[in-house]
């Protein structure tokens, strides 16, 4: 898969852009982010960018459709065929992921859409969990947008300034993925602590009126 995808450099531009949009949609639309992170291949296409096979403008503007469209149709199956991602997903490891992926949007909601689009795998399966768990479409249109907004566009314009370097980006975005996501925990933990202390000040007051 690595010597295919460095072979798209060599090809026609409707070629590079076509393959992108079709891993970056996939991704969580059909979960080939299990095998494939669609950073990897939005990575590349900005490199091809850079190396004059395509445009800057071009690369940005599929790349970004196809997250947005792959995101919605994942919360779409999520809704309608939800139970069947858990049969689909046999692998300890990932089931482990997934369960945390699951805690993850139950404990942060819409924060967790963001902190999601950020993370292999958890990329692949949050859209789907959000549909599963009745997140309504708008308030997960709104999050996705942020997420699959910024990830397509820093992903390309990272491929674009790396050029031919384009695989130490790739590395590169699995440590951005784990520290977005210890952020992300650390915003809803912090949520959790103010909500849970706001909600003690208020049993305390009205125990005071009481009596």
């Amino acid at each position: 898969m690595t010597d295919f995808l460095a072979s798209l450099v060599d090809q026609s531009p409707w070629v590079i852009l076509t393959i992108a949009a079709l891993i970056v949609f996939g991704e969580c639309a059909l979960f080939v982010g299990m095998v494939l992170p669609g950073e990897t291949v939005a990575v590349l296409a900005g490199a091809t960018a850079a190396l004059g096979q395509t445009t800057l403008a071009s690369v940005l503007v599929v790349v970004t459709i196809a997250a947005l469209l792959g995101d919605s149709t994942g919360y779409a199956i999520g809704r309608r065929v939800g139970p069947r991602l858990h049969d689909r997903i046999t692998n300890p490891a990932r089931r482990k992921r997934l369960d945390g992926a699951e805690t993850a949007l139950r404990q942060r909601g819409g924060l967790a859409v963001f902190v999601g689009r950020w993370t292999p795998f958890v990329r692949s399966v949050m859209p789907a969990l959000a549909g599963i768990s009745g997140m309504p479409y708008a308030k997960f249109l709104g999050w996705d947008l942020l997420g699959a907004g910024s990830w397509s566009i820093l992903s390309v314009l990272a491929g674009f300034a790396a050029g031919k370097s384009y695989e130490q980006v790739v590395a590169w975005f699995g440590t951005l993925g784990a520290v977005i996501l210890g952020l992300g925990i650390a915003v809803g933990l912090a949520t959790w602590l103010w909500r849970r202390r706001a909600a003690a000040r208020a049993g305390s007051a009205s125990a005071s009126v009481d009596a």
